[in-house]
């Protein structure tokens, strides 16, 4: 009696298997998954507003995207720069008994802490809006700049505390005493082998929240500011965000529009076409925000901070 031979599988049961497990592996990194998401709406979004919103208001919007996202960007390597450099600093100066000099730093650090962050952007903003008026700021990019220096400022205390939790606790553990006796610098225990072979998961989930943070911070002080501006300063003046372009008339028409679909189902179909501005830009604020918290969950989960 011939064996019956085993029959190959078909190509398409192997793409399908390679699918299967490509989906597995996704869905257990749900921050990639989330990114993906995250990217993918934005490129609908995109697509949709290029066929149906108007070119200016469609330019209006991609210019309020960059912008956001920009500072939220350089807010990240500002805190993490300015956190990193506080931290540690504050660090040494605690070990080397320089009293003055770290009573003068926790004491800034405080004070920094005890201002609400609204607040303190806000006075930062003030004084932006001041220099604009003054004409001793008009190059958007210097704008954008201190705009992010400003959040960054109040927001870097986060890092600080992240740093100095995380030098405390692996102090505790053998392999500090252990290096030490080897000769290895503390500088170099600290920078190299705690934070960034061993801490370098836990801070980047902790820029992701300030990424949303920040996103939130920047679009809330922009509607407040843009809502009261001045005679003298317009928002032509401010680099367009999606905070300023919420603040736009059109757009307050367009959200208008939503809340008229609630007692007109029927209305429902034209807030894609006719009211697209102030939809899009409150579809990507709060799509964004929702999307950047299950990213910093997904990631915290993954790596099991």
């Amino acid at each position: 009696m011939i064996p019956a031979t085993p029959t190959a599988r078909p190509a398409t049961f192997k793409y399908s298997e390679k699918w299967e497990r490509a989906l597995k592996t996704l869905y257990r990194r749900k921050d990639v998954l989330w990114l993906i998401i995250w990217l993918a709406g934005l490129g609908m979004l995109a697509l949709w507003d290029a066929f149906f919103l108007n070119k200016p208001a469609f330019q209006k919007l991609q210019q309020g995207i960059v912008n956001t996202f920009f500072v939220a960007l350089f807010v990240i390597f500002l805190t993490l720069f300015l956190g990193w450099s506080a931290g540690v600093g504050q660090y040494f100066l605690d070990q080397m008994r320089q009293r003055v000099p770290y009573l003068v730093a926790t004491f800034l650090l405080n004070i920094i802490r005890s201002i609400p962050q609204i607040v303190g952007i806000l006075i930062g903003y003030a004084l932006i809006t001041l220099g604009i008026q003054n004409d001793a700021l008009s190059n958007p990019s210097l704008i954008i700049f201190l705009t992010s220096f400003t959040i960054s400022l109040f927001v870097f205390p986060e890092i600080v505390d992240l740093i100095r939790e995380r030098i405390a606790y692996f102090k505790q553990r053998d392999f500090y005493n252990a290096m030490r006796v080897c000769g290895i610098s503390e500088q170099r225990i600290i920078n190299r082998e705690i934070l960034l072979k061993n801490s370098l998961p836990h801070i980047f989930n902790k820029l992701i929240s300030i990424f949303g943070i920040t996103v939130f911070l920047l679009c809330s002080i922009d509607f407040i500011v843009s809502v009261g501006l001045s005679g003298e300063i317009n928002a032509v003046n401010l680099p367009a965000t999606l905070g300023s372009l919420l603040a736009n008339i059109d757009s307050k028409q367009d959200i208008l529009a939503i809340g008229h679909t609630l007692t007109n189902p029927g209305y429902f179909p034209n807030l894609f076409f006719e009211h697209l501005q102030g939809v899009s830009v409150a579809f990507v604020i709060v799509f964004s925000l929702i999307c950047i918290y299950k990213i910093a969950n997904g990631f915290a989960q993954r790596h099991e901070l």
